[in-house]
């Protein structure tokens, strides 16, 4: 897996009901916005699909990249001059407005747009004047087609305010990326169409996103409708997003691949996040601020029952841990340290939303895979977490998926039991004595659930294992800061060599379970 320049990619991608007849879109009203269309085809999603099934069994075609040359001057700068003018807006008038993003520099191929009007669909065509492309500007060298259409965006109404001031709720932009607004008003991390063998030795193949199909929102409680073709040299695929605005988003995703070949390492539902330290490792002095990522962990909700944390590591070299399960309910990487202190950052990290996979139907088995690459600032994506089934498919099979996507402040389906809030290392030993190498200390945090209900004089007792070593020094005590709830487990792990240690801790009162279960890679590479 490759990293992703995240601080470029968040930076270009953020700076009244519509006329229907009979359930169709009204073609005045498609031709009142001022953009271009191409006569109407007939469309649907079983044709999408059937399209796609076909188009595997054929050699990949890339596809069309406006003149490199020019493509590659466009850069930050030149690409935050090429606003989309958002009276050229698709359904502009409708309960949430679609805006075009133009190619560049780390968006380079095209993508073909077009508007679906019951079971026929019109091609929005490009014109160069639907953005402020002034005189001197790289891109005035370009050629009408192919067209520069990169990506889209999803806006507000506008009687929320103005399209270039109130930022989109979704967006789809670079290879099969797209991101969803959380319930606190921030983006970060991203999900991806597919994911296939991140982390594997050599580049990393990105399927793009190679066309979509628009249906507007009836209503602002109504969802949008966007149909894709997801294309690479692997495979082939034909998607339908449910798009809805809700205190976040939620999106209901359907998906249909068509493997050109046997893929090992085959990533349903990926999210990619960034994970740079946190208060668990911090090498010293390597920045002013406290902690800095999009996401803190991955949490599971297991086929089984079992509630997961295991916290993020930014690892010294690339790691892959995969979690096996049958029909999981849940997965996500999440934000939870939501306190501004934690982060003194502007932008706002204590705000990104968490993204939650919810799988829809019967998913067998596989297992959650979780890919951790070193970082050594924050502008690259590092992390990537997906669903990787047991039977790799092959060339010629059709794989069905379908999931729920949600974008909020934590689990749509919180967990009863407490949870983790804090992973933290130390030196181990006892103070006032020499500190014995190869001895860590960990103190981990959980909150709430039954740790705020327990008696008087209760101790709850931690349950440990570990892959290799041996624990010392092992108790339980109330965080003292007078929050109900709020205890900690501390001990010692004694461990020989470099290797990864694989770490279980619970808390529990006799045979009751109080705590979500936290799993750890410890890398002693990183010495006390």
């Amino acid at each position: 897996m490759v990293t992703f320049n995240r601080r470029a990619f968040l930076r270009l991608l953020f700076a009244t009901s519509a006329a229907r007849l009979m359930g169709k879109v009204a073609p005045a009203a498609l031709a009142a916005t001022g953009l271009k269309f191409s006569a109407p085809k007939p469309f649907s999603y079983s044709w999408l699909k059937q399209y796609v099934r076909e188009r595997a069994a054929q050699p990949y075609q890339p596809p069309p990249q406006p003149d490199p040359s020019i493509i590659s001057k466009i850069d930050y700068d030149a690409h935050g001059k090429l606003r989309y003018r958002k009276e050229f807006s698709l359904y502009r008038n409708s309960a949430y407005p679609i805006s075009f993003q133009h190619v560049g520099k780390f968006f380079p191929h095209t993508v073909r747009m077009y508007a679906v009007d019951g079971t026929m669909a019109r091609e929005v065509l490009y014109d160069p004047s639907y953005f402020t492309i002034g005189e001197n500007h790289i891109a005035t060298g370009l050629e009408e087609q192919p067209s520069a259409f990169a990506g889209f965006w999803v806006h507000e109404p506008v009687r929320r305010g103005s399209l270039d001031e109130v930022e989109p709720w979704a967006t789809f932009l670079g290879a099969s990326y797209f991101r969803g607004v959380g319930e606190l008003g921030q983006v970060g991390l991203s999900a991806r169409g597919i994911a296939l063998a991140p982390g594997a030795p050599g580049p990393e193949e990105f399927p793009d996103f190679t066309a979509y199909w628009f249906e507007p929102a009836e209503n602002e409680a109504a969802p949008v409708t966007v149909y894709a073709l997801l294309d690479g040299p692997s495979i082939a695929g034909a998607y339908r997003f449910l798009l809805h605005r809700t205190s976040g988003v939620v999106m209901d995703i359907e998906a249909n691949f068509y493997p050109r070949r046997t893929i090992e390492r085959f990533g349903i539902a990926p999210l990619t996040s960034m994970y740079w330290f946190s208060e668990t490792a911090k090498p010293t002095m390597v920045d002013w601020r406290p902690e800095v990522h999009d996401s803190d962990g991955l949490e599971m909700w297991t086929g089984a029952g079992e509630r997961i944390w295991r916290p993020l590591n930014n690892p010294p070299r690339i790691t892959i841990s995969s979690f096996q399960d049958n029909n999981p309910r849940g997965f996500g990487l999440m934000q939870r340290d939501r306190n501004f202190d934690h982060y003194l950052d502007g932008v706002r990290y204590h705000k990104r939303p968490s993204a939650w996979v919810e799988p829809q139907g019967d998913w067998g088995r596989g297992a959650v895979q979780l890919i951790e690459i070193p970082a050594h600032d924050e502008i690259h994506d590092n992390i990537c977490a997906m669903w990787v089934p047991e039977v790799p498919p092959g060339a010629g099979n059709h794989i069905e998926m379908a999931y729920r996507l949600h974008w909020l402040a934590g689990s749509p389906y919180p967990s009863r039991l407490a949870r983790c809030v804090a992973t933290r290392l130390g030196k181990g030993g006892q103070p006032g004595r020499p500190r014995p190498e190869g001895v860590r200390k960990f103190m981990v945090e959980f909150l709430g659930g039954p740790l705020a209900e327990l008696p008087y004089g209760t101790l709850p007792e931690p349950a440990l294992s570990t892959s290799r070593g041996t624990f010392s020094y092992v108790y339980t005590e109330a965080v003292p800061n007078n929050i109900p709830g709020h205890w900690r487990a501390q001990f010692d792990l004694t461990v020989d060599g470099n290797e990864p240690v694989e770490m279980r801790c619970y808390l529990r009162d006799g045979d009751t379970v109080l705590t979500e279960t936290w799993l750890y890679q410890y890398h002693p590479i990183l010495k006390p």
